[in-house]
């Protein structure tokens, strides 16, 4: 019997001159552990007149997790950071009770060349207790975060826990995120190694679980906390993510997730009148949707 619960094919989106895909939310699936939202930003390439410009927008409630395949990002935000994200290292921002911020090509690389850029951006739901904290950043390069191989396939534990592993991404629920590469078929074994939810994201290839075969562009959710057998596919590339879902339900609009409907209508309008946590060194602003 398969406990594959849902396959969310990827829909795609244009903001401005980057096309991405959005994997998360789905009306049949607001959420995998805590995570609540995943945009797929290209595959694309970039450069000499089309680059990378997010403008300033708010966030509450929620942790951005930016994980990079190929080309680079230039984050800044309202806590007065500026960092530089590469492929395989994580930039992780706690919103909490609110922060701003930009994400773009940085300067060096407009100059004319071609460039690809590849990479996820991720939203994860704080806990109740804790959406209000005070905002972070915290930016982890790709050396310090767990790898190790199983034969050829190799395995990186991007965020949270996993495999008897441990992430140094400072996380506030139980979840993991793992990237996995293969070159030869490789039987996927969760059992006793992940808890809560279970989500595999394809970035390329294609797995086979339950007697199903799906391709990249897909996100397969399980129904159970522990797979049916999953086969990887030879040249394949993964992201396996997912954790203990939380007890109440999240409410999203926007750049807003809280589990109080009031904390979201206080930061529209605190984001409308701008008196919302603002950057000293950018003046651009994405308006409200809707005005």
């Amino acid at each position: 019997m398969s406990n594959i619960g849902l396959i969310i094919e990827e829909r795609s989106r244009d903001i401005g001159d980057f096309l991405v895909g959005r994997l998360i939310p789905f009306r049949k699936k607001r959420m995998i552990g805590p995570f609540i939202f995943i945009d797929h930003m290209g595959p694309t390439t970039l450069g000499p007149d089309t680059y990378m410009d997010v403008d300033q927008h708010p966030h509450i409630g929620l942790s951005t997790l930016t994980f990079m395949l190929e080309g680079e990002l230039m984050h800044a935000d309202s806590l007065g950071t500026e960092q530089r994200i590469r492929p395989g290292s994580v930039n992780w921002m706690v919103a909490g009770s609110g922060v701003s911020h930009t994400e773009r090509t940085p300067n060096n690389l407009r100059n004319g060349s071609r460039f690809k850029a590849h990479g996820y951006q991720i939203w994860v739901a704080l806990p109740k207790d804790l959406e209000d904290i005070a905002p972070e950043f915290h930016h982890i390069p790709e050396t310090d975060l767990p790898q190790w191989n199983d034969g050829s396939t190799s395995f990186t534990l991007v965020a949270g826990e996993g495999y008897g592993r441990k992430s140094p991404v400072p996380v506030h629920s139980p979840l993991f995120m793992i990237e996995i590469k293969t070159t030869d078929t490789y039987q996927l074994n969760t059992i006793g190694q992940l808890k809560g939810e279970i989500g595999i994201c394809i970035v390329s290839g294609s797995i086979e679980a339950c007697g199903e075969t799906v391709t990249e562009g897909h996100i397969v959710v399980s129904k159970v906390e522990d797979t049916c057998t999953t086969v990887i596919h030879e040249h394949t590339h993964l992201l396996l993510f997912g954790g203990e879902a939380f007890p109440e339900e999240r409410h999203i609009y926007w750049n807003f997730v809280s589990h109080d409907k009031e904390k979201i209508t206080r930061a529209k309008e605190a984001w409308k009148n701008k008196t919302f946590p603002m950057m000293d060194t950018d003046d651009s602003y994405v308006p409200l949707p809707g005005l």
